[in-house]
């Protein structure tokens, strides 16, 4: 009876908790709530870093996430082995904005709930386009261009592909991309693809890259 009542009185403790106001802490999260910043678009371009999760959720409400690997890693202490949880999750609209977190815990759902928080700290827009010579149809459905990223051992290239496509790529990717608003696309790889994490990150890396070389223009309409 009286764990019973511990059990209760936790959650509605976690319920309150997550009732109470969001008080920033950032200049950019002071920004946003007072209105000054209406759209994720602001914040890229004018080069803010984002520092607090509340800011996308404020900002892109209808995200989504994705726990793409989960597994169990031992640390050696004092008192013997300690085993937690690590959990990667993507979160993305499906409209140009992914990000990748991964999260450490005791318990798998507290792994993934930090996951979840770090993906939306690292945030990225993703250009689209319609790079592929056999389409040319100039809808956002692929990538303007061919575009690599690596981590580790393992480097990944995206290329552009014509609409009706579909990913063609593993199923942890693919899930990725398509997250970010990706709907055709080849994918290659090579290194140590057995390595997801490594897999993982690589591919987030090709997809910042489409960021990274994205000019003011880019930014209008």
């Amino acid at each position: 009876m009286a764990s019973r009542r511990r059990r209760e009185s936790a959650s509605r403790f976690r319920s309150e908790a997550k009732a109470e106001p969001w008080t920033p802490k950032t200049a950019l999260g002071k920004l946003v709530q007072e209105g000054k910043v209406a759209s994720i678009e602001e914040v890229f371009s004018q080069g803010y870093r984002i520092a607090e999760p509340e800011i996308v959720d404020a900002l892109l409400p209808n995200l989504e996430r994705e726990v793409l690997t989960t597994s169990l890693v031992q640390k050696q202490t004092d008192a013997g082995e300690k085993s937690r949880f690590r959990a990667i999750v993507a979160a993305g609209n499906r409209d140009g904005y992914v990000g990748v977190g991964s999260g450490k815990a005791g318990q798998w759902r507290n792994s993934v709930e930090k996951a979840y928080l770090d993906a939306k700290l690292n945030l990225f827009p993703v250009r689209r386009g319609c790079g592929s010579w056999e389409c040319a149809c100039k809808e956002p459905h692929s990538l303007p261009f061919t575009v690599t990223g690596k981590c580790g051992s393992v480097s990944v290239e995206l290329i552009p592909g014509p609409r009706g496509l579909g990913i063609v790529a593993s199923d942890i990717a693919k899930t990725l991309l398509e997250l970010a608003g990706i709907k055709d696309c080849w994918m290659r790889s090579k290194g140590s693809t057995r390595t997801t994490a490594s897999l993982i990150y690589a591919t987030f890396d090709a997809l910042k890259r489409t960021y990274r070389i994205m000019t003011p223009q880019d930014w209008v309409g």
